[in-house]
């Protein structure tokens, strides 16, 4: 006998530490790191706009109060998408 999941995930994602080098974030059953190095706009932020966060499509989240949208994947591979900057 093996266990199925039914339905959709519709937990939403939870910042689970802000710490002084960087966020930690919960999505599903994985749980996050973006440094402030990878990710600098959670940097000198106040927490209450870092922890209003939202899964706005499978494997995309959005910060509505910083304006900022990044992929799961994106925070699990910053190497492979480095900040431009002009």
């Amino acid at each position: 006998m093996s266990s199925q999941t039914l339905g959709e995930n519709i937990s939403q994602p939870e910042i689970t530490n802000v710490s002084s080098h960087g966020v930690w974030i919960l999505c599903g059953n994985k749980e996050l790191f973006m440094s402030y190095e990878d990710f600098p706009w959670f940097k000198d932020v106040p927490v209450g706009k870092i922890l209003n966060v939202e899964e706005v499509s499978p494997g995309h989240l959005y910060w509505p109060d910083l304006d900022v949208d990044i992929g799961i994947e994106t925070i699990e591979h910053p190497e492979r998408f480095p900040l431009k900057a002009k």
